[in-house]
């Protein structure tokens, strides 16, 4: 369970100015999780989304800058070459965004083994399943956890056995076609490394957006259904 006045879970469509889903996307709950524990040799599956909360929405305006760090000009400075660095005071832009506020969800998850392998040698899942829980319990993370942009920092996480269905909201009861959503970013590489040497991984930093088409009905999403049809 992980509860937060404001996410922002940015639609592409938006363009410029930031619009946000109504619900989660797959990959934004599965970068909020590895800000409580990840591990390379691991990979968090988000199987279901529960939404508690009736969806509201706020509009703000943000500060963000205008421009990227180049790649290129961080690999050169590493050379001792270039500078990368942006002057938010010369690149900064004040843009709206249309936010979600006042948002309760329960996340339902698994991990899997990637294959990269730690210089340990006792590798194995229920290792990881038991530093996770550890850290779920305890509420510990080692960098604060978010929905969507730092900003809006997830202020309660809580580990339960069975999500309590009877309080999600009236309002979305029924079946809502969500339409197509952001599922995750799918690397060139496919999780596997160059040349296929996993004693010195190095992986590509190309990837697509992947799609998939969900259902919100009576408050759950049931990821793991909707996973069998992604759409590049």
């Amino acid at each position: 369970m992980a509860e937060s006045d404001y996410a922002l879970f940015t639609s592409p469509d938006a363009k410029v100015e930031r619009a946000s889903y109504p619900v989660p996307t797959p990959s934004a709950l599965t970068g909020m999780l590895k800000n409580l524990a990840w591990k390379p040799p691991i990979r968090y599956v988000i199987d279901k989304i529960v939404v508690f909360n009736q969806i509201k929405y706020a509009n703000i305006r943000r500060n963000e800058v205008k421009s990227k760090v180049i790649m290129s000009k961080v690999k050169a400075q590493m050379k001792g070459e270039g500078s990368p660095e942006i002057f938010t005071s010369e690149e900064r832009s004040q843009r709206a965004a249309m936010i979600l506020s006042d948002v309760k969800y329960g996340i339902e998850f698994h991990f899997e083994l990637t294959g990269i392998k730690s210089e340990r040698e006792d590798e194995c899942e229920e290792k990881y399943y038991n530093i996770i829980k550890r850290r779920l319990e305890k509420g510990q993370c080692f960098r604060t956890p978010y929905f969507g942009c730092r900003e809006f920092a997830v202020k309660k996480i809580q580990l339960v056995e069975d999500f309590k269905l009877e309080e999600i909201s009236p309002d979305l009861m029924g079946d809502t076609d969500l339409g197509f959503m952001l599922y995750e970013m799918k690397f060139e590489d496919g999780g596997i490394p160059v040349g296929g040497d996993w004693d010195n991984p190095k992986f590509s930093d190309n990837a697509d957006p992947v799609f998939y088409h969900p259902h919100i009905v009576d408050g759950v999403i049931d990821v793991e259904k909707y996973r069998r049809d992604l759409k590049c």
